[in-house]
């Protein structure tokens, strides 16, 4: 583990060694799939695996510590698997977390069921108030979770506005979009009915789950908050990777509420708009799109 300084590695063998109770070798470093943010590989220590996941603690501070709080988080709900964490810490220069490895095994219709009652299971868990204690990342962006009472406050000034922001400080947004986001936050409480905050995933697209060789969903990469459910409905459906069973299954659990179809675009807005921030002008025509729908 070159790559790390000597205070990480020594970190890591000592969790490794905590959680196995043996003291084994480094014997599987591998580079392997895990989004565009982070350095992620899979480590052998003997017959165990572990997932290993490394950024800047200066350019990303706190996200790591955030990606396992949040893990931590949906566990204490006891509805759905996630990776265990082994160890999570940062130095001066580097942040580390390492997980469990989860083999992957196949996305069966039986696993998509299953995926979508944990969701399902996981949203029933309420709060009195929308947001979280304490913040998060969506992607490599901070993300507040300041309470709020109504869904519409939390969603206009902890989702909508700071990306708006952003996009006005960057240049992307024009005066037209702005304007069309004014009229939009001034109609919003009209446009979804009133449930209690549920406990969501927040970044649920179908690279932020996985299915085990034992066939069981487990959710990864959360950016969780109590918010409308759905919210992360909405996120399945942006990107794919959502079989249509899984929406039977969750709806036989939690049904969504009428009309739930035609808010799908409104919740989106705010992914479409981190993705707007993050890659570029692409994501725009999408987004004026909807603003025109819903204004």
């Amino acid at each position: 583990m070159m790559f790390l300084t000597e205070q990480s590695r020594g970190l890591i063998t000592d969790a490794v060694k905590r959680y196995t109770g043996r003291l084994e070798e480094l014997q599987l470093l591998r580079p392997v799939h895990g989004g565009s943010i982070n350095k992620c590989y899979q480590m052998g220590y003997g017959e165990a695996r572990f997932f290993l996941k490394v950024n800047s603690a200066r350019q990303y501070p706190g996200m790591l510590r955030a990606e396992a709080k949040g893990l931590r988080t949906i566990a204490d709900t006891h509805t759905t698997k996630v990776p265990l964490i082994i160890e999570v810490f940062e130095t001066q220069e580097e942040q580390v977390l390492v997980l469990e490895w989860i083999e992957s095994g196949p996305n069966t219709s039986s696993s998509q069921e299953s995926l979508g009652r944990s969701l399902a299971n996981l949203h029933s868990h309420t709060s009195d108030h929308f947001g979280l204690e304490y913040d998060n990342y969506m992607g490599s962006l901070p993300q507040s979770n300041t309470m709020a009472v109504s869904w519409s406050d939390f969603f206009i000034n902890q989702r909508l506005k700071p990306q708006v922001e952003l996009g006005q400080r960057s240049g992307v947004l024009s005066k037209e979009i702005l304007s069309l986001f004014d009229s939009l936050y001034q109609g919003l409480d009209g446009l979804s009915p009133a449930e209690k905050p549920a406990f969501i995933h927040g970044d649920l697209w179908g690279g932020n789950y996985m299915i085990s060789s034992e066939g069981e969903p487990a959710l990864i990469d959360p950016a969780v908050c109590y918010s409308n459910r759905e919210a992360d409905i909405a996120m399945t459906m942006l990107f794919g990777g959502f079989q249509s069973l899984f929406y039977e299954a969750y709806n036989e659990v939690f049904p969504l509420e009428p009309g739930w179809k035609e808010r799908l675009d409104l919740w989106n807005l705010y992914p479409l708009l981190v993705h707007l921030n993050l890659f570029g002008v692409s994501y725009l025509p999408q987004i004026k799109a909807i603003l025109i729908k819903y204004v």
